[in-house]
């Protein structure tokens, strides 16, 4: 039977794509995009390695057991048998790729998505230039033997130019070299790399940045001999609408922190609620990676710059983070997480050494206090190294939501524009949709719920008893503690004996 086809799905027809990262958060939604909607596609080819004893195939049917491959199981279950694994990782030479598995990749692929990387934040410098940066030199080394590629798509970060009052669609010079830093992460030991690092990362705040900038660099060199391309989303957020709405598998950006607040965990972040808050769903990211293929093929002349993408959301669509924080604590009131720490309420600001306060008095003192608990009835202590991983999160975290950012996507935009109404009922990026802010956000708390925490939906009600009771205790201890407060000052100052 003859399958009428538009126009992006029918330039991916008998093509075969090749994807790096594909069990990342975005790589999942990727996979089962190609899977789901460009289903005359010839083969998807992945790498993956092996993890905490599992095989790169057990891996795979791991993943394809997650909810958001249940509608291709139900519709198309033909296509995952279009998905050809090989045991691979960016930090090998060939991408640890060899005889007929390369031959297999190098004769065959047609359309490259590289989106493996470390995400680490806090990662250490040699690591980041590693997977970030010789990874992405690993990876067009196996594209130069590609017979007959079509587009290499690079994903990059919309922050690695953080030194940019305005961040436009190009790629920005760099006083470092990415082959010098190459060697550089060869022949220095750690311990002087780790040492030199902070110098080395200015104005960058972070080693996951700066190795982006670089490969940026190093993948606009290519351009002339290869049809490389540059995309750079936002932070990216829960799903907007497909494959499930508000799907999401990591506690990476806003998710954590919506969890560590809900849960009363986190108790003081530093953010400027004037700045606006920019992230962009992983569907309407997604959807932009698989259309730009199409639109860089269909062009008569080949643009004289390599073409980079800023995926961000319209600028009519960002919500300042004051908004963010105030949605959030509403919405949280409505859908509150299962058994939280304390009441949700955190203290939102941009001065320092009132956060540190907060800090010290209400994250560190009550991990403290709870593992010297746990000692006392002999279990394992766990919230110090909890607060640990949460300190360092809201640290790096903390450039972030105290920056304005400003982004120029024209051509991101564009690929929306240009699409006919076939295409743009298939490949969603409208950023004029009905649904609200609030719709959305409520849509991810409930995500977080139920993909992240694994928390019952029926189990809301109880919570929301739960929470009622922790506002009660809430009140009463900080009232205890202002009063106490109160009349050891009143005592120490003499005005409380003229009583």
């Amino acid at each position: 039977m003859t399958v009428d086809l538009s126009p992006v799905q029918e330039y991916y027809k008998d093509k075969t794509i090749f994807i790096t990262g594909a069990s990342g958060f975005m790589g999942k939604v990727l996979l089962e995009k190609l899977l789901y909607s460009c289903h005359s596609l010839k083969e998807v080819i992945i790498i993956c390695r092996p993890k905490r004893g599992k095989t790169a195939e057990t891996r795979l049917e791991e993943m394809y057991k997650l909810p958001i491959f249940q509608r291709i199981k139900d519709e198309r279950p033909h296509m995952l048998k279009k998905v050809t694994i090989y045991q691979g990782d960016v930090t090998f030479d060939l991408l640890g790729l060899s005889g007929g598995s390369l031959k297999h990749v190098t004769e065959n692929t047609n359309i490259v998505f590289h989106m493996a990387a470390t995400l680490k934040l806090e990662g250490n410098l040699r690591d980041a230039i590693d997977m970030n940066l010789v990874g992405t030199k690993r990876a067009l080394a196996v594209a130069k033997q590609m017979k007959n590629l079509e587009a290499f798509i690079h994903l990059s970060t919309a922050f690695c130019n953080c030194d940019q009052e305005v961040m436009y669609e190009k790629v920005y010079e760099f006083p470092h070299k990415p082959e010098d830093l190459i060697r550089m992460a060869e022949w220095m030991d750690v311990k002087t790399l780790d040492t030199i690092t902070p110098d080395l990362l200015k104005p960058h705040p972070n080693t996951y940045t700066y190795s982006k900038r670089l490969a940026e660099i190093l993948v606009r060199d290519h351009y002339e001999s290869m049809p490389v391309i540059i995309a750079r989303p936002s932070i990216v957020s829960p799903a907007a609408y497909e494959p499930i709405p508000g799907w999401v598998d990591n506690m990476n950006g806003p998710t954590g922190l919506m969890i560590g607040c809900g849960k009363g965990v986190i108790r003081s972040v530093l953010v400027n609620q004037e700045y606006k808050a920019e992230v962009i769903p992983v569907d309407y990211a997604i959807n932009g990676l698989i259309v730009i293929p199409y639109e860089f093929n269909k062009q008569a002349k080949r643009p004289s710059q390599v073409p980079v993408y800023n995926i961000t959301n319209a600028d009519h669509r960002k919500m300042t983070m004051g908004t963010v924080v105030e949605l959030s604590k509403r919405i949280n009131r409505q859908i509150p997480l299962n058994a939280g720490l304390w009441y949700p309420d955190p203290c939102v600001t941009t001065n320092r050494f009132y956060h540190n306060i907060n800090v010290a008095l209400f994250h560190w003192l009550p991990a403290y206090f709870l593992d010297f608990l746990l000692l006392l009835f002999g279990q394992k202590r766990f919230m110090v190294r909890v607060q640990q991983k949460i300190s360092t999160g809201l640290g790096v975290l903390q450039f972030f939501t105290l920056t304005a950012w400003s982004f120029r996507s024209e051509l991101y935009c564009s690929l929306w524009n240009k699409l006919n109404e076939e295409d743009k009922a298939i490949f969603n990026m409208n950023m004029n949709v009905k649904e609200t802010e609030d719709d959305y956000m409520e849509q991810c708390a409930l995500g977080a719920r139920k993909f992240i925490l694994k928390e019952k939906e029926e189990d809301i009600p109880s919570a929301r008893l739960h929470m009622k009771i922790q506002y009660v205790v809430d009140v009463v201890c900080k009232t205890l503690i202002v009063g106490l407060f109160l009349y050891y000052v009143l005592k120490w100052t003499g005005v409380l004996a003229l009583f």
